[in-house]
């Protein structure tokens, strides 16, 4: 039995509520690569963006009875989540590191020849972006990664963030003043 696609994701809400084991398959392959790209754009890891998209997913369904619809789309619910699963990735890791640095030097470390040449660029031009943005407080940092990365309006990326439009506006803003002497920023434009 094939399932249609809603023609409104309002319709799609209503479908996963009602019968979720039918229309959430669905909702994954309408947004998973959207979310997977977010997830890297976190991590800069291809591999950890597809553990981290599996684990928002996972999240989705088991709060589906909580989905939020925001101008017709579930994405918004989607990026919040995903944001939310970040921030606890990246403060397990911190854990790990500070655990790993009390740890003798002389541990075998992963050969990154294994690598396919093009992740492995993907990921250190990525990881020099992600360490000049993790300088920003984490506030700054989401509301960069949606406006500028994922390319959300500003009530979109208020609505996945929980927080007033004018509080997106005024991250975006100062975000935007602490990395115009890190980074050349001509992609960051005030979106209208």
């Amino acid at each position: 039995m094939t399932v249609h696609r809603p023609r409104t994701e309002a319709e799609w809400a209503a479908e996963i509520r009602a019968d979720p084991h039918r229309a959430f398959g669905l909702l994954f392959e309408w947004h998973s690569e959207t979310i997977y790209n977010y997830c890297f754009r976190q991590t800069a890891s291809w591999d950890a963006a597809e553990d981290l998209t599996s684990t928002v997913f996972l999240e989705a369904w088991r709060s589906r009875d909580r989905l939020v619809v925001q101008d017709d789309s579930l994405l918004p619910w989607l990026y919040g989540i995903a944001t939310n699963v970040c921030r606890r990735r990246r403060r397990t890791l911190a854990r790990a590191w500070r655990a790993m640095r009390r740890l003798p030097a002389d541990l075998d470390q992963p050969d990154p020849a294994d690598d396919v040449a093009g992740r492995v660029d993907d990921e250190r031009r990525m990881a020099e972006v992600l360490a000049v943005i993790d300088r920003l407080p984490t506030g700054e940092r989401d509301v960069v990664a949606l406006v500028v990365w994922e390319e959300l309006d500003y009530q979109t990326a208020a609505a996945a963030l929980g927080i007033p439009i004018g509080t997106v506006r005024s991250r975006l803003n100062r975000a935007r003043r602490r990395l115009s002497s890190s980074l050349a920023a001509p992609h960051i434009q005030e979106q209208r």
